[in-house]
């Protein structure tokens, strides 16, 4: 028996009862897969690595959403971030509804816009100016080129296990030794492509002024997320940033910060926001992607970043970008009353409801007896599943986890109502509904789910 099965026999309702329950999402599924590559739009949607049949959900509220057989769930996945207040929060969908009536595009500028830019700046002291985009690897890709044409250098640097984004030159695996050049991480990608990236352990400072002394005057950037959460969450060390910012200024490179997932969420002012306060006046990143809740949960994201440096882009500037649904309409109203409506009491709300979830998870597994590490960064966290005596700081000890007990663990909360991210190596989203009743729901789920990963 898999662990899916596992986990929907040990729930009340059984496996048959399981059955029905998804019975319209399974022949979504075969549909999906007859159309589309896999059945999915984005490939982490397939269940590729729980198993099991993914679910097409058709509302949310709230904290919570709803699939195609009518189910509700207690969502911890929040469209992968954007949902900070909630599914489908009255301001968000008037704003979108609003801007609707108006028109869905013009292929010209909107007000919409340059207030979002504004709203980032004022969030953001580091940053100057900002360019809006589709997606968050438009986002990382375009400030890549920015560093490239500022330093008229070739090579990017950016460590293992960070994601940003689907661009050829990002998907780079590691290489051997500290400082080799990339592999292609995908098919399609070329080793011409990939060798532009050097691929380093996170949270070594050791290899990367190694890098540097290798490649002397070849380095454009480095890229990192502001805490790594795209292999579950894994914040950097204590000096890392700080390392990172100095040892790449010195060698006449730039720092890019990718907050796509982290940014507006972590804190107000990203996880970024979080690090500044202990940093020395005047050390910041030089550029900044954003993207997830500053879009509000329509397609948009963000380059951000110090003004000589964004003013490189056309029309002032010879670095190229352009997009026709940039900045569109929509996204811009959705981002804006997001931000606006994410005040202190807002973040304050998030914080509790990430307190509180991460006591809960660490009492049900200590109780069952599973070997785990909640990880946090600001208000996202995830789980790893395994011993871990000492903190977590690279790809390879987030690869050493547990993944048959993840899954063991997923499939038993879902059958107990609570939606996670159907993968071992993502961030778990809290949001601003997420009080304590709903706390409450998720707390209901977890002893069951505990013992069907002790037992995986």
């Amino acid at each position: 028996m898999s662990a899916a099965q596992q986990a929907a026999a040990s729930h009340p309702a059984g496996s048959e009862r399981a059955a029905q329950q998804t019975a319209r999402s399974a022949e979504y599924a075969a549909r999906a897969s007859n159309v589309i590559p896999g059945g999915v739009n984005s490939p982490v949607r397939a269940f590729g690595s729980v198993g099991g049949t993914p679910r097409f959900f058709v509302r949310g509220s709230g904290a919570t959403v709803t699939d195609a057989d009518g189910t509700e769930y207690v969502d911890l996945v929040g469209a992968w971030g954007p949902a900070l207040l909630g599914h489908a929060h009255p301001a968000v969908v008037a704003a979108v509804q609003e801007a609707t009536g108006n028109g869905l595009g013009f292929g010209a500028s909107v007000p919409g816009e340059f207030e979002l830019a504004e709203e980032i700046i004022a969030r953001m002291p580091d940053v100057e100016r900002v360019r809006l985009v589709s997606t968050g690897t438009e986002a990382t890709m375009t400030a890549i080129r920015i560093a490239r044409g500022a330093t008229s250098r070739p090579l990017i640097i950016k460590f293992a296990g960070h994601y940003h984004g689907h661009s050829d030159g990002l998907l780079a695996a590691a290489g051997s030794g500290l400082a080799t050049f990339g592999l292609p991480g995908s098919a399609g990608v070329t080793a011409e492509n990939a060798a532009q990236t050097l691929v380093l352990p996170y949270n070594d400072l050791a290899a990367l002024e190694h890098a540097f002394q290798a490649h002397e005057g070849q380095i454009a950037a480095v890229i990192t997320e502001s805490a790594a959460a795209n292999m579950g969450i894994l914040p950097p060390d204590p000096g890392f940033t700080e390392g990172l910012i100095r040892t790449a200024h010195a060698h006449g490179a730039l720092v890019i910060t990718d907050e796509v997932l982290t940014g507006f969420r972590a804190s107000a002012a990203g996880f970024w926001g979080i690090e500044r306060e202990t940093m020395p006046t005047g050390l910041a990143p030089d550029l900044f992607t954003f993207g997830k809740v500053v879009g509000g949960g329509l397609p948009l994201a963000a380059i951000g970043g110090r003004r000589d440096l964004m003013e490189l882009l056309a029309p002032l500037g010879p670095v190229y970008q352009g997009g026709t649904l940039s900045g569109n309409p929509l996204a811009v109203a959705a981002g804006l009353a997001t931000l606006r409506h994410a005040d202190a009491t807002v973040y304050e709300r998030l914080a509790a409801a990430a307190d509180a979830l991460t006591v809960e998870v660490e009492d049900a597994l200590t109780a069952a007896g599973v070997a785990h590490r909640v990880q946090r960064a600001g208000t996202l966290l995830s789980v790893l599943f395994g011993e871990y005596p000492v903190a977590p700081a690279t790809y390879d000890d987030v690869l050493r986890q547990n993944t048959e007990q993840h899954r063991a663990f997923f499939h038993a909360m879902l059958a107990g109502g609570v939606n996670l991210p159907p993968s071992a190596f993502e961030a778990w989203f809290v949001s601003a509904a997420h009080d304590d009743r709903v706390i409450g729901q998720i707390a209901e789920a977890l002893p069951a789910a505990a013992r069907a990963a002790a037992a995986a």
